[in-house]
């Protein structure tokens, strides 16, 4: 699915978890939760956990977990350089195959910096 902006991705996935959670079973909301609990602080920061999970997201190449991982990393107070350093690990991890990516996970940050509201 490709949305017009970080915010439309904000509002759908909030609508798809609503979906989702009407219809999920004991294990996926154990999971649902599990994901959670792993960026919560702990030894590592959350944003460091969050910047992590931008990494991975990227070297997978799954937009909607850039997008997820941007917005929670702007949220947590990264900086525009730390994006670009951790934009910069995947895409050496991954290669060029995840530049498209990185386009869009640029645009996404740039839409955050400029105020609109993001989503929980």
């Amino acid at each position: 699915m490709s949305y017009r902006d970080i915010h439309e991705y904000n509002q759908k996935r909030l609508e798809l978890n609503e979906v989702v959670m009407r219809n999920a079973g004991q294990s996926m909301k154990r999971f649902w939760n599990l994901d959670g609990a792993v960026y919560r602080e702990g030894a590592l920061p959350e944003k460091t956990k969050e910047l992590l999970g931008l990494v991975a997201s990227l070297v997978l190449r799954c937009d909607d977990c850039i997008f997820y991982h941007i917005n929670e990393s702007f949220q947590k107070g990264a900086s525009t350089e730390e994006i670009e350093e951790t934009l910069s690990i995947g895409l050496i991890v991954g290669g060029s195959i995840t530049i498209p990516h990185i386009r869009r996970a640029f645009k996404a940050w740039e839409e955050l910096q400029a105020g609109a509201p993001a989503a929980d």
